[in-house]
């Protein structure tokens, strides 16, 4: 005989009660995600640094951090993703992996081997010639690393915005924007010679006014958590906080396949020049698209080593990369 159960008047409402728990906790939890994730992993990093590159070499402390941050940002993609699409690969990991190791790895080392000896020296000298320290090494550690930030942040504003607005410039940093996903890894999609430039206008004010080592350290590993977060596939919010970092909300929409929202929105970390120069852009009516890329080159060439050779074969590129 099989026995039938019946759920009691009270039974109901105490599963119905279990369910709307379990709905607000669910529901809390992401909203303690999607605000709280940023400024935990990101200063949770920044604070680690500041203690470690004091007790170990700051390039390895850089680099551990980092990799840390990967890791934990990896997770949050699957947990809390901003589209479910962009977990979804397209064809583009392999490239990815060696645009980043190539485009993050070279460019820095062939700085610092042409540039950091010279520049130590040059920025010695200046500092004697007008009689004292042009780095205000005395500051604490945070506001030296925002000074570094500002100043680095203006050419990088420049040639960054140069890339969208000249045809010589753009043929390197169309790679970045010919993702069709935005997640972590987008963070190191660049051609190197696109990297170099930015290096470069970012990196020489720095060098010639002597920053220190801790600092640049803090500088770098600020610079490189905050990119795998502007680019990551996470559902997050800033708030306030998107009138000062150039986060993923604004940054979504620079890689808009729409010119007048892409072409906006040019600060790798902070958003203050884009204030400036009237460039932020992040209206409250609409969210960012989810299809990304460049809308008048659909074909874009999608491997690695095409993408490394598209400046030096631009004609055929735009040619091929055309509309069907």
């Amino acid at each position: 005989m099989v026995r039938i159960e019946q759920s009691t008047p009270a039974a109901i409402p105490q599963r119905s009660r279990v369910v709307l728990v379990s709905l607000i906790q669910g529901r809390v939890l992401r909203a303690a995600l999607r605000y709280g994730m940023f400024p935990v992993v990101f200063g949770g990093a920044l604070t680690a640094g500041a203690v470690l590159v004091h007790r170990m070499p700051p390039g390895q402390a850089v680099a551990l951090l980092t990799v840390a941050a990967v890791g934990i940002i990896v997770v949050l993609e699957r947990i809390q993703p901003k589209h479910a699409s962009w977990n979804e690969p397209k064809d583009d990991l392999g490239t990815d992996l060696v645009l980043t190791f190539v485009g993050t790895t070279g460019p820095p080392e062939l700085m610092k081997a042409l540039f950091l000896g010279g520049l130590t020296a040059v920025g010695a000298s200046i500092s004697e010639a007008v009689g004292f320290p042009l780095w205000p090494s005395a500051w604490p550690l945070a506001a030296q690393v925002l000074l570094a930030l500002v100043v680095a942040e203006l050419g990088q504003y420049i040639v960054h915005r140069a890339a969208h607005e000249t045809d010589l410039l753009w043929r390197l940093h169309s790679i970045h924007h010919s993702a069709e996903r935005l997640y972590w890894l987008n963070a190191g999609r660049f051609h190197p010679l696109d990297t170099a430039a930015q290096y470069t206008l970012a990196g020489l004010p720095l060098m010639l006014l002597g920053i220190p080592e801790e600092t640049l350290a803090l500088f770098l590993l600020f610079t490189g958590v905050h990119g795998l977060f502007q680019h990551a596939n996470l559902d997050l919010k800033l708030g306030p906080l998107n009138w000062f970092f150039s986060m993923a909300e604004l940054h979504r929409w620079h890689h808009s396949r729409t010119i007048d929202e892409s072409n906006s929105n040019y600060g790798a970390n902070l958003i203050v020049w884009d204030i400036v120069f009237g460039t932020r852009f992040l209206p409250a009516d609409r969210e960012p698209p989810e299809a990304i890329g460049i809308a008048d080159m659909p074909n874009f060439p999608r491997r690695w080593w095409e993408q490394l050779l598209v400046p030096f074969r631009w004609k055929h590129t735009k040619d091929a990369s055309g509309p069907p």
